[in-house]
C-alpha cells in the first residue's frame, strides 16, 4: 500500500503567492507615494505663485504710498517756497511804495510797484491752491471725532464701516452688567452709580464711542438703547438722523450713553422695530449685545426664568422683522452659560450680509 503524501502548507507555491502579493502592495504604495509627492509639488508651486503675486501687490502698494508721501512733501515744500517768495515781494513792495511817496518818483517806478502787486497776488493764489490740495490729501478719511484707546487696539477687521445712514443699537439690559450670571446678580443689587462702572458695561460704552469716531463726513447716524423697549439715547432725536459733522449732537448722545443704567430684560424684536421709525431707513446696523433675547414684544406677566427654547423663539421672531439686505454687524460680548447665542447671531450676520465679532476684553 502506497504511503500518503504529506501536505506542506509552506510549499514553494504558497511562498510564491505571498511574495507576489507583497510585491503588489509595495508597488501600489510606490505609485500612491509618487502621486502624493507630485500633487504636493503642484500645490507648493501654486502657493508659491500666489505668495509671489501677493508680495508684488504689497510692493506696488508700498511704492504708491511712498510716491504719495513724496508728492505731498513736494507740495508742502512748494507751499513754503511760495510763502517765502510772497513775503519777500511784499517787503520789496512796501519799500518801493515808501520810496515813491517820499520822492514823488516817475510813472515807471509806479508801474513797477503795480507789477509787484500783481506778482504777489499770483503767488498768493498759487499758495492757496497748493494749501487746498494738501489739505484735501491730508484730510481724506479724516474723522469728525477722535478716540484714544490703550496701545494699538483701535481697529476691527472684517466689519463694514460704510453706509450713509448708520444705526447703532446698544443692549442696555441687566445682563450687560457682567460676563457671568453671578456677576450680573452681584451688580444688579448695587447702586446705579456702581452699575454704570461695571467693566462689561463700560466696554460697551467705549465701543459706541469708538464707532461714532469712525463716521466720515457726509454720513448720518443714530444711537438707540434697548432693553424691554427701545429709544434714542439723545432726547428729542427720535425718528431722525444726526449728521456726522454735528460733533455737538454726537457728544451729547455720548454723554447720554454714559448716564445709562443697564436694567430689565432684553427684547430684540422691539430694538429692530426702530428700523421702521427712521426715514430713510438705515443701510448699516451695529448691534452691541451679549446673548439671546429674554422676551418678545411684551414683557412676561411675572418675573420668571426664560428657558432656552423660548429665547431661541424670540430670536427667530426678531430676525424675521428685519428688512432684507440690511447688513447687521454684531459686536457680541458673550455671557457664560449662553452657548447658542453665538450660533444664532452668526446666522443673523450671514443672512443680512453683515459680520459677527467678539472683541477682547481690553478693546477698544
Amino acid at each position: 500500500m502506497a504511503q500518503r503524501r504529506e501536505l506542506n502548507v509552506f510549499s514553494w507555491s504558497f511562498l510564491d503567492a505571498i511574495t507576489c502579493g507583497f510585491g503588489a502592495v509595495v508597488l501600489t504604495f510606490v505609485i500612491i507615494n509618487a502621486q502624493v509627492a507630485e500633487r504636493a509639488r503642484d500645490s507648493k508651486a501654486e502657493l508659491l505663485g500666489e505668495t509671489t503675486l501677493l508680495e508684488e501687490e504689497v510692493l506696488d502698494a508700498r511704492k504708491n504710498l511712498v510716491r504719495l508721501r513724496n508728492s505731498l512733501s513736494d507740495d508742502q515744500q512748494d507751499e513754503r517756497v511760495l510763502a517765502a517768495e510772497a513775503a519777500r515781494l511784499a517787503t520789496l513792495l512796501a519799500r518801493m511804495q515808501a520810496e515813491v511817496e517820499a520822492r514823488g518818483d516817475s510813472s515807471a517806478r509806479r508801474e513797477s510797484v503795480e507789477q509787484l502787486r500783481a506778482d504777489i497776488r499770483q503767488l498768493e493764489e498759487s499758495n492757496q491752491r497748493l494749501a487746498e490740495r494738501s489739505a484735501a490729501r491730508a484730510g481724506s478719511g479724516q474723522r469728525q471725532r477722535s478716540f484714544v484707546g490703550d496701545g494699538n487696539r483701535q481697529y476691527l477687521t472684517g466689519i463694514r464701516m460704510d453706509g450713509k445712514h448708520v444705526l447703532i443699537l446698544l443692549d442696555a439690559s441687566t445682563s450687560m452688567l457682567g460676563r457671568s450670571y453671578v456677576n450680573v446678580v452681584r451688580f444688579r443689587n448695587m447702586p446705579d452709580g456702581r452699575k454704570i462702572r461695571a467693566p462689561k458695561w463700560q466696554q460697551a460704552v467705549r465701543t459706541v464711542d469708538w464707532l461714532t469716531t469712525q463716521m466720515q463726513p457726509g454720513m448720518k447716524l443714530q444711537v438707540y438703547a434697548f432693553n424691554e423697549q427701545a429709544g434714542a439715547v439723545l432726547g428729542g432725536s427720535e425718528g431722525r438722523w444726526i449728521d456726522a459733522k454735528d460733533s455737538r449732537e454726537i457728544d451729547a448722545a455720548m454723554a447720554a450713553v454714559r448716564k445709562l443704567v443697564p436694567g430689565k430684560g432684553t427684547s430684540l424684536i422691539n430694538a429692530f422695530e426702530v428700523v421702521k421709525q427712521l426715514q430713510p431707513q438705515p443701510d448699516n446696523i451695529f448691534l452691541i449685545t451679549d446673548g439671546l433675547p429674554t422676551q418678545g414684544t411684551k414683557p412676561p406677566p411675572q418675573v420668571e426664568e426664560v428657558k432656552e427654547e423660548r429665547r431661541v423663539k424670540f430670536m427667530v421672531e426678531a430676525m424675521r422683522t428685519l428688512p432684507r439686505r440690511l447688513p447687521v454687524n454684531i459686536l457680541l460680548f458673550p455671557m457664560d452659560g449662553d452657548p447658542n447665542a453665538a450660533g444664532y447671531f452668526w446666522q443673523l450676520a450671514m443672512q443680512s450680509g453683515g459680520s459677527l465679532l467678539t472683541p477682547t476684553q481690553d478693546w477698544p
